[in-house]
């Protein structure tokens, strides 16, 4: 009997600890800075950034063929040389390591959009993967139309004239 005590106990215990604490987090704000934009674009519609979630693609429990800003379906990718580079941030609600940081960049001849996941030893590699470890860290993907349709239109309005 001694032995079910602290199992109750201990059962008890995660029953009744806030929700908050272990879920992951959501997508609060999205935010490009960079390349070559005259100002910041902030995107905070909470119906526009919770199609963008952190948690989502390759190192998830659902693997999502597109996820975050990603067409995972399509592997890694071979950007361009030479474009703007932009820097896309992530706030999450998570209280600890907030922020998930990708680069982005578009070919300027066909519009295509590739998305880097820093790589180990890069700016934003420990903070990403404290949230997500993917596994493929360090690698250009392509990125998902969802978020081309809605980020080019922004970029090309905020761009240095």
């Amino acid at each position: 009997m001694r032995l079910t005590l602290p199992a109750l106990l201990a059962l008890l215990a995660l029953l009744v600890l806030p929700a908050h604490l272990s879920a992951k987090g959501n997508t609060i704000r999205i935010t490009i800075t960079g390349g070559n934009l005259a100002v910041p674009i902030e995107i905070t519609d909470p119906a526009v950034v919770a199609r963008f979630h952190v948690w989502t693609g390759p190192g998830t429990s659902s693997n999502e063929p597109q996820g975050l800003i990603v067409d995972w379906s399509r592997g890694v990718a071979r950007p361009p040389k030479d474009v703007p580079v932009y820097e896309i941030l992530f706030l999450t609600t998570r209280t600890d390591h907030s922020t998930y940081r990708v680069s982005y960049l578009v070919d300027p001849s066909t519009d295509e959009g590739y998305v880097y996941l820093p790589g180990k030893g890069e700016a934003g590699y420990l903070d990403n993967v404290w949230l997500i470890y993917r596994g493929i860290e360090g690698h250009w993907f392509h990125a998902w139309n969802a978020w081309k349709e809605l980020a080019h239109p922004l970029i090309a309005k905020a761009r240095k004239k």
